[in-house]
């Protein structure tokens, strides 16, 4: 009896075997379709039980890996359908021209999330800016546009797997990359010097020094801090925020930064220690290095993700 034989038969050992060669790209699609780390892991588990329970409907006619996609896109489309996107907070409005005006953390925001490395394997393909603009297209435009450009399936596979029309596919691939021109994504690529000026950004948040901070910014850096609706805009303005709301009050205590790589760049996540010296996960941050200068940072402030990255919640 075959693997797929005994799944269909009720073994859920052998159905277990069958799917984890999978497991991974399913959940990477998942997280392309979700812009959330949390939203694909339930997608994930949603996507397997409905895979379970249909196996006797899989005829072979396409390989099992594309069964599971079409189911796995399904299982997206029908929570995806009745969300909003998952944005960044500059999708949401101009920046705050005064950092006293910043508002409080938006209650259950939907937020873009970050993912850790074991979830892919080309950069590319979960780029934030990357996820951002997926998130601007419909569900279908970004299912088929997934299928298509990153999963590498023809135009008729991606119709049989949305049950829809080649013509229709066609018509949300060309739909999704004008959407995806306007947003003049360009893969990065490290800049030579980015290795000191990450090693200087470290340093500046571990003596909780905006000065050093500033200088390290280009004049028209921006800040985001998600699940803040509100982000900032110039060298000047940040380090005026990030003193007066970060620096001062834990200024006797500090933070350590641990480095790690968070969808396909070099990330950092943050601690911040308390009275007692233990150091408690603060957020993620993400640095983005032009030139000789930073001219990006999105700070995700959201310990919870720390465990999807098989970060610990407190350092010694």
């Amino acid at each position: 009896m075959t693997e797929l034989d005994a799944a269909r038969h009720g073994d859920q050992a052998a159905f277990g075997r069958l799917v984890e060669p999978f497991r991974r790209e399913l959940r990477a699609h998942c997280y392309r379709m979700a812009g959330s780390i949390h939203d694909a892991d339930d997608l994930l588990q949603e996507s397997l039980l409905r895979a379970w329970r249909g196996l006797a409907g899989f005829e072979g006619r396409a390989s099992l890996r594309t069964w599971l996609y079409k189911v796995t896109t399904h299982a997206c489309l029908d929570q995806l359908d009745r969300r909003a996107p998952r944005l960044l907070p500059a999708d949401l409005g101009p920046a705050v021209s005064d950092p006293a005006a910043i508002r409080p953390p938006i209650e259950d925001a939907a937020f873009i999330e970050p993912c850790p490395r074991d979830l892919y394997e080309e950069r590319e393909s979960v780029a934030l800016a990357f996820l951002v603009a997926l998130q601007l297209l419909t569900p279908k435009q970004r299912a088929a546009l997934i299928m298509r450009e990153v999963v590498g399936l023809e135009a008729s596979e991606c119709a049989e797997l949305l049950d829809t029309s080649v013509a229709s596919v066609n018509s949300a691939l060309q739909r999704a990359r004008e959407v995806l021109a306007t947003r003049a994504i360009v893969p990065r690529t490290p800049e030579p010097n980015e290795q000191q000026l990450l090693a200087r950004y470290v340093d500046a948040w571990e003596r909780a020094d905006s000065g050093a901070l500033v200088s390290l910014l280009r004049d028209d850096a921006t800040l985001a801090m998600p699940p803040m609706r509100d982000w900032l805009a110039g060298a000047s303005m940040i380090g005026g925020a990030i003193e007066h709301m970060v620096f001062a009050p834990a200024r006797a205590h500090g933070f350590a930064l641990v480095p790690i790589e968070a969808n396909g760049v070099p990330a950092f996540a943050v601690y911040a220690r308390d009275a007692s010296g233990t150091r408690r996960a603060m957020a993620l941050h993400f640095v983005d290095v032009r030139g000789d200068k930073i001219a990006a940072m999105t700070a995700f402030i959201s310990p919870a993700l720390f465990a999807k990255f098989g970060l610990a919640e407190t350092i010694a």
